[in-house]
């Protein structure tokens, strides 16, 4: 367990064929991070909820796609698993079965899970998702604040990653800005 404010490092490096699992409230900086950091494929929901409202007509509201949406983002990160190599996944923190089912499908390939959380104050966090256009409803801020929540006390409290995590990562804003590469080569 490693927690790293402020500066921080400027890369962080994983062994080759495993897992990456990047959480943190809607808003932190998640799908930021992935997209400028990440040297391996990425499985982001994001980029699924793009590619669906891009092929809608007119602007639909997400929640009458959404499942299709999740569905195909899913689908897309099964594949990922199956295929093996090294990969990032976007996790929104809410669905603890996600999280559980990547550990058990990398141990079955001989693979790690490991974990990085954007430990971002709930305001920087609302705040990300003014600038960025896309503001989740209240409730489903509460039910990523409580899952976050959950998560820190177990990080901090045990001092030790979840269950089945090789390791885990906590970066704040700062930390999570001066970053500028994860990759899988480490041996």
């Amino acid at each position: 367990m490693h927690e790293l404010r402020g500066a921080g490092p400027v890369a962080l490096r994983y062994p080759a064929g495993d897992l990456l699992v990047v959480t943190g409230l809607p808003g932190s900086g998640k799908s930021t991070l992935m997209r400028r950091c990440v040297r391996a494929p990425l499985i982001d929901s994001q980029l699924v909820r793009e590619e669906y409202a891009a092929r809608l007509p007119g602007r639909l509201p997400y929640a009458l796609y959404r499942p299709l949406a999740r569905l195909a983002h899913y689908r897309r990160l099964r594949r990922a698993v199956l295929d093996g190599g090294p990969l990032a996944v976007h996790d929104c923190g809410t669905l603890p079965f996600v999280r559980a089912w990547l550990v058990r499908a990398a141990a079955r390939q001989g693979r790690r899970v490991h974990l990085l959380l954007i430990d971002a104050d709930p305001a920087e966090a609302r705040a990300g998702q003014r600038r960025r256009g896309r503001v989740v409803s209240r409730y489903a801020f509460a039910r990523h604040r409580g899952a976050a929540a959950r998560l820190r006390r177990l990080l901090f409290g045990a001092g030790r990653p979840p269950a089945g995590c090789a390791s885990a990562v906590v970066l704040d804003r700062g930390a999570a800005r001066a970053l500028r590469e994860i990759d899988f080569s480490a041996s």
